[in-house]
């Protein structure tokens, strides 16, 4: 049975759901968006036949001390599939990645592994995280296709979440870090809305594309780049950070650099990807 979806706002908690009924907000927590995180790859649409995580790809949480991708959750066990020949990203020596976090808890370390060899660990002594978590590591002891077990340890509880990130480290290709990554988050969005209508034509694009900052993989994705400002909000579509959309009357500026997925719509994600004006 599919696991309901929840979709928090980076204020005040409230959520909403496009595909799906709302649930509890214990149910929408992070994961790494870039480089793409196998999740990530299947909210995309990149890899298909993914199961219940290509709709919910910040869920994959489970008691702390895994080393599998789905951290033993047997809901995603598909994470775990190697005969799916995940889509590598190319990086060289030093990488960032790049978490979103749909509801912040109080943060224990964030660690980094490769064939159960621990790379770096972060450690927040418990604090509450933003809303997006960037972290650089250097992989330079590390060459060819690997695949990186990122971990976010919680502080106040037994659980964890997992990302898995397929890399070609020294591929001929760099890190990518969003343009501008938030540090705090407004305590309130305005009250009030633009008087300027939505515009009576979205771009045409088709199902869901990935999560923030686009890297080149292994396999070829859907996306387009990001239209005029002005333009109403898509999927499929790679926005930079200051690129204004239109959604349902309101326009918004984005926050975070990220390619567009159903279910990321502005007035979900307010704040932690989008800035209403």
């Amino acid at each position: 049975m599919r696991r309901k979806i929840a979709y928090p706002l980076a204020t005040l908690g409230m959520v909403a759901a496009s595909t799906a009924v709302v649930a509890s907000p214990a149910l929408a927590h992070g994961y790494v968006s870039s480089p793409p995180s196998r999740q990530a790859l299947c909210a995309a649409g990149t890899v298909s036949d993914c199961g219940a995580i290509q709709f919910e790809p910040q869920s994959v949480e489970a008691p702390k001390g895994s080393s599998q991708c789905n951290g033993g959750n047997a809901n995603f066990s598909v994470l775990n599939d190697e005969s799916r020949n995940w889509p590598a990203t190319s990086v060289g020596n030093s990488v960032t990645f790049n978490w979103v976090l749909t509801a912040r808890h109080r943060t224990a370390t964030w660690v980094y592994s490769i064939d159960g060899t621990k790379v770096a660990t972060f450690d927040d002594k418990n604090a509450i995280p933003n809303a997006t978590v960037s972290h650089k590591v250097d992989l330079s002891g590390f060459s060819g296709r690997k695949t990186v077990l990122a971990v976010w340890n919680i502080g106040d509880t037994a659980a964890a979440f997992y990302s898995c990130v397929d890399l070609n480290i020294g591929g001929g290709g760099s890190s990518t870090t969003p343009t501008t990554t938030p540090t705090t988050a407004p305590t309130k969005a305005p009250t009030t809305a633009p008087t300027t209508s939505a515009p009576t034509t979205a771009p045409g694009t088709t199902a869901p594309t990935k999560a923030p900052t686009s890297t080149a993989t292994a396999a070829p994705t859907s996306t387009t780049t990001a239209p005029a400002n002005g333009t109403e909000w898509a999927p499929g579509v790679s926005y930079k950070v200051g690129d204004v959309v239109t959604y349902q009357g309101v326009s918004y500026k984005t926050r975070q650099a990220h390619t567009s997925i159903r279910s990321w719509e502005p007035s979900i994600f307010t704040l932690a990807l989008w800035l209403p004006l």
